[in-house]
């Protein structure tokens, strides 16, 4: 693989049937999930719900969790900062900081850090510090 083939990867969410309730409205045709494109882009999507910036603008990004479900599942904006969440299920996630923040997806105020369940955390965390 060349060194650009190699930045483009797609990391699906992880699902847990118990909270299909809260996330199956936001379960649209399409890669659901982050991905890292060919040209550089870091792209979420969580239904209809979308981030995508360049991943120059990634910061840090490392695993957090669990957490409890009423907290973690769905589109959610964080009460203790501007973090944004695009969860499935209240296991490890990813969170990833942006500078400069990310243009407010929902709510009022753009996101500094965006939360996502991706099934393989450790796989994420390892592309975004390499990029």
């Amino acid at each position: 693989m060349t060194p650009r083939e190699e930045r483009a990867r797609h990391f699906p969410y992880r699902y847990d049937l118990r909270f299909a309730p809260v996330w199956l409205p936001f379960r649209w045709p399409g890669e659901q999930g982050v991905t890292l494109t060919e040209d550089g882009r870091f792209v979420a999507r969580y239904g209809v719900l979308r981030v995508d910036v360049p991943l120059s603008t990634v910061r840090e990004a490392h695993v957090a969790g669990p957490y409890r479900w009423w907290t973690a599942v769905g589109p959610r904006l964080s009460l203790a900062d501007d973090g944004l969440t695009f969860g499935t299920i209240p296991l490890a996630r990813v969170c990833v900081h942006f500078e400069p923040p990310i243009r407010h997806v929902i709510g009022l105020r753009d996101h500094s850090a965006l939360t996502v369940t991706v099934a393989d955390t450790e796989g994420l965390v390892a592309a975004l510090s390499g990029h």
